[in-house]
């Protein structure tokens, strides 16, 4: 799967700034909040995980999920993206 067809998706998206919102969670409270499914959400973690943007901290039987620096970084430069995005508006005809 490439990069643009990973990140031009809304799931993805919202994952990675619920990740930087609260800081680190476990996954079962990410796909709550992203109203994914769990395997769903473990297998975006996993990608995410490969490309260097989240890793993973098991204490005991409970996975904690947080961003590395690039993946502060993507999610910083998305919410930007989004912030934009809310600003433009259809011109009226």
């Amino acid at each position: 799967m490439e990069l643009e067809e990973l990140f031009l998706r809304k799931k993805p998206v919202r994952l990675l700034e619920c990740i930087k919102i609260g800081g680190t969670k476990y996954v079962s409270v990410l796909a709550k909040e992203t109203d994914c499914t769990y395997s769903h959400t473990v297998k975006l973690l996993g990608m995410f995980m490969d490309l260097g943007l989240v890793e993973f901290d098991k204490q005991g039987r409970i996975k904690y999920v947080k961003l590395t620096q690039d993946g502060m970084e993507l999610a910083t430069d998305f919410e930007a993206v989004l912030r934009k995005f809310s600003k433009l508006k259809p011109k009226k005809k």
